[in-house]
């Protein structure tokens, strides 16, 4: 599952609260994510960047509602860590 990368800048910088700067090249972002994220998160982001609809990817991933609602909230407060944002944007410590 390959991230598309024209939008992946605008949507970090849409759930990130603080920004560090510039973000990496997108592969480094890609592997970041695929790293730090567990494997449903990560195909919930990349899902929701490709524009799939919500229901079906509640139903791809066998997921309900309030597990839906959980695994969108965990990717926001993992991306808002500032280990995380470092590793995103490159920041030096």
């Amino acid at each position: 599952m390959k991230i598309p990368s024209e939008k992946l800048a605008e949507r970090l910088n849409g759930i990130v609260e603080k920004p560090l700067g510039k973000l990496n090249d997108p592969e480094t972002v890609e592997m970041v994510l695929r790293r730090r994220l567990t494997k449903k998160e990560f195909k919930l982001f990349v899902a929701e960047l490709e524009g799939v609809p919500g229901g079906e990817m509640m139903q791809r991933l066998r997921l309900d509602e309030k597990r839906y609602r959980e695994l969108t909230a965990n990717i926001r407060q993992k991306l808002n860590r500032d280990s995380i944002k470092r590793e995103l944007y490159g920041a030096e410590t």
